[in-house]
């Protein structure tokens, strides 16, 4: 899918990334019915043949407008007194489905354990190779991408996936479109009237994608995609400083392009929710590493996709250990909210997929009522529930600190 020149930046050790960076409460949980894959819809979505909710089409069909987003918990506001939730999102760059089945394996298992994901979508994977002229990149010639094009196949399986997904009650954000992160084109020297380009011509391509592909036989993603849009990742954490007013002048609530956070909770950023990868322990080194796949892959095998099998194991379990690690750490101390950013792509014999899956499986496992895995979108919308001054006293927390007067006296005395 993606040439792993692209994400350079992203190999960077801890201290070398920041370095080159710088040159819902207790009651937000819904007891969720599964839909898609056979399963009934929900209340208010009853489908007209195929499983296709009813709705109001938007331009020329791509896209309805089927009401409210199922699946969705209410965000209650952390009262004075109580304990934290802990927050666990997974989010997805790129977030195509091709013949590995991807996609469907993560939906799958979200719907398995009752977790919510966000999918940060490329809007050039709905538009085939054929209409490449449509798209304008900034700094680039007419047509010009990173990541290539979609087979026509491999369009149509990627819009079913975004269609159950969001009848399932994930995100579907945004990865913008070429995914340019060298020279003189790449993102990260885009103005902010570039980057307004960039993200129409994103929106646009997902909205049209009938009158561009031409398919009769795809069902219509059944949301707006504008209204719906909260926020997305940058291509390679690149450019956040110049692609932050333009977000913010669209309305969108969050942005998670940060090239590397702290575990602790989270402020805003010229008007948005500043919601970076994270640094986590790494088992068997000095330093942390970001919470994503392509990092663990860059300090295992030196940015190689393909390396000698008998590291795999070891390498597995090691990237698994070090996502553990990370949720232990906020979930024993400061309950700052955990996240893990990934790509569909079966790097080292998958060994990543499967990390994530160990990571997801093993919180799971936990039984813990006071543990959410959320959407970036659904983690927003508690933020936004709650009282300023109990997120401004949350984000005195350090890093794998805890209050030493205990949570129920440190969120009662605001």
């Amino acid at each position: 899918m993606c040439p792993i020149t692209r994400r350079s930046l992203l190999g960077l050790t801890a201290g070398a990334t920041l370095a080159a960076a710088t040159g819902c409460a207790a009651g937000t949980r819904t007891a969720d019915a599964p839909h898609g894959d056979g399963a009934a819809p929900p209340e208010g979505h009853r489908s007209v043949g195929g499983g296709q909710p009813k709705g109001v089409p938007i331009g020329d069909g791509s896209t309805s407008d089927t009401g409210a987003q199922p699946h969705q918990p209410t965000a209650e506001r952390l009262e004075p007194g109580q304990k934290p939730p802990q927050f666990v999102i997974f989010s997805w760059d790129g977030a195509g489905e091709l013949d590995n089945g991807l996609f469907a394996r993560f939906r799958n298992l979200a719907r398995e354990h009752n977790a919510k994901m966000s999918f940060f979508l490329s809007g050039l994977y709905c538009l085939p190779e054929s209409k490449k002229d449509l798209y304008r990149p900034p700094n680039n010639p007419v047509g010009a991408s990173d990541i290539g094009y979609f087979k026509d196949e491999h369009i149509k399986t990627t819009l079913e996936q975004l269609r159950l997904a969001w009848l399932e009650g994930h995100e579907i954000g945004t990865h913008f479109n070429g995914h340019f992160c060298t020279g003189r084109g790449s993102v990260g020297n885009w103005t902010p009237a570039q980057w307004e380009s960039e993200i129409d011509q994103a929106i646009d391509f997902v909205t049209h994608w009938k009158t561009n592909t031409g398919f009769t036989d795809v069902a219509t993603l059944p949301f707006d995609y504008r209204k719906e849009l909260a926020g997305g990742r940058t291509p390679c954490l690149l450019g956040q400083d110049q692609w932050l007013p333009t977000a913010a002048k669209l309305g969108l609530r969050y942005d998670a392009s940060g090239p590397g956070g702290n575990q602790v909770w989270p402020s805003k950023k010229q008007g948005l929710w500043d919601l970076p990868l994270q640094l986590i322990p790494f088992p068997g080194h000095s330093f942390e590493v970001l919470s994503m796949d392509y990092n663990m892959l860059a300090n295992q095998s030196h940015a190689a996709t393909k390396s000698d099998p008998r590291n795999y194991p070891y390498w597995r379990q090691q990237a698994t250990a070090s996502y553990i690690a990370g949720f232990q750490r906020a979930y024993e101390t400061n309950r700052a909210p955990f996240s893990i950013g990934n790509h569909f792509e079966q790097w080292n014999g998958g060994i990543y997929m499967d990390a994530v899956q160990g990571v997801l499986e093993h919180i799971a496992s936990l039984n813990a009522d006071d543990v959410r895995m959320v959407s970036f979108k659904q983690y927003v919308n508690w933020l936004d529930a709650q009282d300023p001054a109990m997120l401004s006293k949350l984000r005195t927390l350090d890093v794998g600190k805890q209050p030493a007067e205990g949570w129920a006296e440190f969120t009662r005395s605001l």
